[in-house]
């Protein structure tokens, strides 16, 4: 299948075209660039052989998308192009409002000018806000608590409406909860700026990038009183939406519209995964104990049996040991992030 992946230079999305690479898919990436890696593109181009075309552009520039996307004959777009810090979400707003949710729908503009049918969307698990009941299913009342969340279940109903205007068009929308992890090969890897992301943190602390690592509440009502999450490696998350655009199919009522909570269906404790770092690196660094933060329930975890039951899909790596050795591996051979690689 030729398929687009937005924000393909990222994280989450960089993992993605490596996975369709592996499986014989004509990939191309679009990204503007702000928060992805052209190195990350550069790096899957050395390891795959493959050109992997990459255009520099935004979710709103509906005209360059669509010419690109008749251009490259694209069949199914994947969509990691999202703007995900929640505390800037909640000082600058409209900033995310324009790019997770009007750039969405431009991006669905141009996909109809394009005639392309199959649309795969990242959403995340922050449309939920603080559900009272764990673990969490994909009909749990959806009432986020900041403006990242809205901007995403705003998408989620965009989606639907235009999917039931538009019968010719199918898509999934997949609620990760918080992802980790990184490419076993050490290819590519997870760098953020600036880094807010747990495991992410911990490494550079044991780098001795950073001072030391604070643990935000100790009196949580958790086995360990510390917050507990849902932490799903990034390859098996990829692994889930290759299932899903595999099975979308916009002439079947069954496979016009899915909708998953993508997670492994337990709990990793904050002092687990800091447990699991200095394990695997060897470096006992200092960590310092602080308040709660505002907002952050006890627990958050999925209940991934709907798309178990569906697709057959569920979480291969559930241990924080594994997640934490595979980002270590990229951390221990890219120091500086990406640019070690510059």
């Amino acid at each position: 299948m030729k398929v687009l992946v937005t924000g393909g230079a990222g994280y989450i999305g960089s993992h993605a075209v490596q996975r369709l690479l592996r499986d014989g898919h004509d990939v191309a990436v679009l990204d503007n660039l702000g928060r992805g890696h052209r190195e990350a593109v550069e790096a899957l181009r050395a390891s795959s052989g493959k050109e992997i075309p990459l255009l520099e552009a935004d979710l709103q520039d509906r005209a360059v998308i669509a010419a690109r996307l008749r251009e490259l004959g694209t069949e199914a777009i994947m969509n990691f192009a999202a703007l995900a810090y929640v505390g800037e979400s909640v000082t600058d707003p409209l900033r995310y409002y324009e790019n997770n949710t009007a750039g969405v729908v431009s991006l669905l503009q141009a996909m109809q000018d394009a005639g392309v049918k199959r649309f795969v969307h990242s959403s995340t698990c922050a449309t939920y806000g603080e559900p009272e009941v764990m673990p969490i299913r994909e009909d749990t009342p959806q009432s986020p608590i900041n403006p990242y969340g809205w901007s995403k279940l705003f998408v989620e109903r965009v989606l639907a409406d235009h999917a039931a205007a538009e019968p010719g068009f199918a898509y999934a929308a997949l609620r990760y909860f918080n992802v980790a992890g990184s490419d076993p090969d050490a290819v590519i890897g997870e760098d953020h700026h600036p880094e807010t992301h747990l495991i992410p943190v911990l490494l550079n602390t044991a780098l001795g990038k950073r001072e030391s690592a604070t643990i935000f509440g100790l009196d949580y009502p958790t086995p360990d009183g510390t917050c507990i999450r849902d932490y799903i490696h990034v390859s098996d998350l990829i692994d889930a939406h290759v299932a899903v655009m595999n099975e979308l199919d916009p002439d079947r009522e069954d496979r016009r519209q899915m909708i998953f909570n993508l997670g492994t269906g337990k709990g990793l404790s904050v002092k687990q995964i800091i447990d699991a770092v200095k394990e695997v690196t060897g470096v006992d660094f200092p960590v310092e104990h602080g308040d709660r933060r505002p907002g952050d329930p006890p627990s958050l975890y999925a209940d991934p049996r709907k798309i178990r039951e569906q697709l057959g899909w569920s979480a291969s790596i559930t241990d924080a040991t594994t997640m934490v050795r595979d980002a270590w591996k990229w951390f221990q051979e890219n120091p500086s992030g990406y640019a070690s690689q510059a």
